[in-house]
């Protein structure tokens, strides 16, 4: 399916992608359809994974960006545009301004439905989607079944390798583009700081306090707690598409309605996120609002454990808008999201409940609606592939 339309002889641009060569992957496929291409860095690592024929370097003030990117887009009579992510500073006000103008805007993001697959939509992505969110609307749908993916083969090392060498070079020549404005902090010694801490931990958890967990919640625990999968602290699903400002305030609130509605014989699981291993460590946090509350002794904090295994032996998830809801319905676990998520539609997620309600009336998502959404979902907005492994047709 092509999901792009017509692109030969169209005027395609390329603004920052994921960090490594994957929209320089794209740029060349674009250009081998006959589309002419042009792309637009902000920093030296975006430069380091560009063609060198068709870059811009963007090295002014962000107060400028915006009168920069609408003269781009109107002077090279751009018809397509393609962003990863839409809520960073530079992607947001393109948005804006393509929005006013009669130009397709693509949107890339980490995969709704994983593993091997990433995110692609029209418009936009997460919150900002244009998926429907009505029941009836996906009800209505034929059942088909699900499509079995390729492998990705997405390669952590080539993702952690291109992360060093983008985050080294925009250090390394951050005097070429002075006022980029980051997302969040770039510092390359912090990103290898985290790294090794990350690595470390990774092992210290494994071997000196998670070896028993498996067995912990296939057994004693097993369909006795509810499953708190933690997001990155960075993330624009928590900053943009939620009311939490941080990850801590959305610990407190789960804390606090745990403790007074929960059934008395009932555990909390909270795991942490991968990505965060090395910056972040909440056990000490949600430990201390454990003890104020009285419950220590029916919370637990994870790191590593295997999250089929947190899932599958879990009374209910409870998540702000994370994937790991979706992946959770799929195991047919009652899920509700606290924030604003694509999948939270009434027969899916427990919609209509509150926090206060749900660790007693949760109720098991419609199968059939499950199935029907998620094949919508992939045909309109997934790719098979990865950013750091195998390229998605498109």
């Amino acid at each position: 399916m092509n999901r792009i339309g017509e692109i030969r002889d169209k005027n395609i641009l390329l603004l920052q992608g994921p960090m490594g060569d994957f929209f320089k992957k794209l740029d060349n496929y674009l250009r081998e359809e006959g589309a002419n291409t042009y792309r637009i860095g902000l920093n030296a690592g975006d430069r380091f994974f560009s063609n060198r024929d068709n870059y811009f370097a963007y090295r002014d003030t962000p107060d400028n960006w915006q009168n920069y990117i609408k003269d781009f887009l109107i002077s090279k009579k751009i018809d397509k545009i393609f962003l990863f992510g839409d809520c960073r500073f530079y992607q947001h006000i393109t948005k804006i301004e393509v929005q006013k103008l009669d130009i397709d805007l693509f949107v890339f993001e980490e995969g709704y439905v994983r593993p091997h697959y990433i995110t692609m939509e029209k418009w936009g992505v997460n919150d900002f989607s244009k998926l429907p969110r009505d029941t009836n609307f996906y009800k209505k749908l034929p059942k088909k079944p699900i499509p079995k993916p390729k492998h990705a083969k997405s390669s952590k090392f080539k993702m952690v390798y291109s992360a060093t060498i983008y985050y080294l070079l925009a250090n390394l020549f951050k005097y070429r583009y002075p006022y980029y404005q980051h997302h969040r902090e770039m510092s390359a010694i912090k990103e290898f700081f985290y790294g090794v801490r990350g690595a470390v931990r990774k092992v210290l958890f494994k071997y000196l306090y998670e070896h028993n967990t498996k067995e912990l919640i296939s057994t004693r625990l097993s369909k006795k707690y509810y499953f708190v999968p933690l997001q990155t602290h960075t993330d624009f699903q928590i900053l943009t598409h939620s009311d939490f400002q941080s990850i801590e305030k959305f610990i407190i609130t789960v804390l606090e309605s745990f403790a007074k509605n929960a059934p008395k014989n009932r555990f909390i699981i909270f795991k942490h996120h991968p990505v965060d291993r090395g910056r972040k460590n909440y056990r000490a946090f949600i430990l201390e609002q454990a003890k104020i509350l009285n419950i220590q002794k029916r919370v637990f904090v994870f790191y590593d454990t295997y999250l089929p295994t947190c899932l599958q032996n879990a009374v209910g998830t409870v998540t702000v808008n994370s994937t790991v809801g979706l992946t959770s319905i799929g195991y047919n676990i009652p899920t509700i999201t606290l924030g604003r998520a694509v999948y939270d539609i009434d027969g899916l997620t427990n919609k209509n409940l509150t926090l206060d309600e749900f660790w007693s009336n949760c109720k098991k998502p419609d199968k059939d609606l499950y199935q029907k959404f998620l094949y919508y979902i992939i045909e309109n907005t997934q790719l098979n592939g990865s950013f750091y492994g195998l390229f998605p047709k498109m």
